[in-house]
């Protein structure tokens, strides 16, 4: 299945991914973690639509790129769901960089929710059933986020 939406702003990305988060909370815990795997251009929103996203789930702290760090554990509050976890794979070389910290585990668990920034460069470890959620620019400011699952 596939729906396209179009964000007109930073906001509106931000409400799309609000929006899924609050989707994924109404959903029966399934056998393995949740998975979304983020595409697109540096600067194109993927790190925007996980900020309203993480709102959704009802987290708190801010969210940023962990691009240096990698990874990012936030606890999930009132929910079937326990963890959120935020993966920017931009500088990732290999996909052994993301196994050897821990992934398999992280997947592993049904009470996660995961998020894969440039999820392109660990394709062959993603879940195969993850959300596909590619950013395009249409303009400066105007996004096509387009969600496969």
């Amino acid at each position: 299945m596939e729906l396209e939406c179009q964000s007109n702003s930073a906001s509106q990305t931000k409400k799309i991914g609000e929006s899924l988060a609050k989707v994924i909370l109404e959903e029966k815990v399934k056998k393995r973690a949740k998975a979304l795997g983020l595409l697109g251009d540096l600067g194109g929103g993927k790190t925007t639509f996980l900020q309203g996203f993480a709102k959704g789930l009802g987290i708190k702290e801010k969210i940023l790129s962990p691009t240096f760090v990698i990874l990012k554990k936030f606890e999930i509050k009132n929910s079937d769901f326990e963890f959120f976890y935020h993966i920017d794979c931009y500088r990732i070389e290999k996909q052994k960089e993301v196994l050897d910290l821990g992934f398999k585990k992280i997947i592993s668990s049904p009470t996660n929710i995961i998020a894969v920034e440039w999820a392109d460069r660990i394709f062959k470890i993603l879940p195969k059933d993850s959300i596909l959620i590619s950013f395009e620019f249409i303009d400066k400011n105007k996004r096509r986020i387009i969600l496969r699952w």
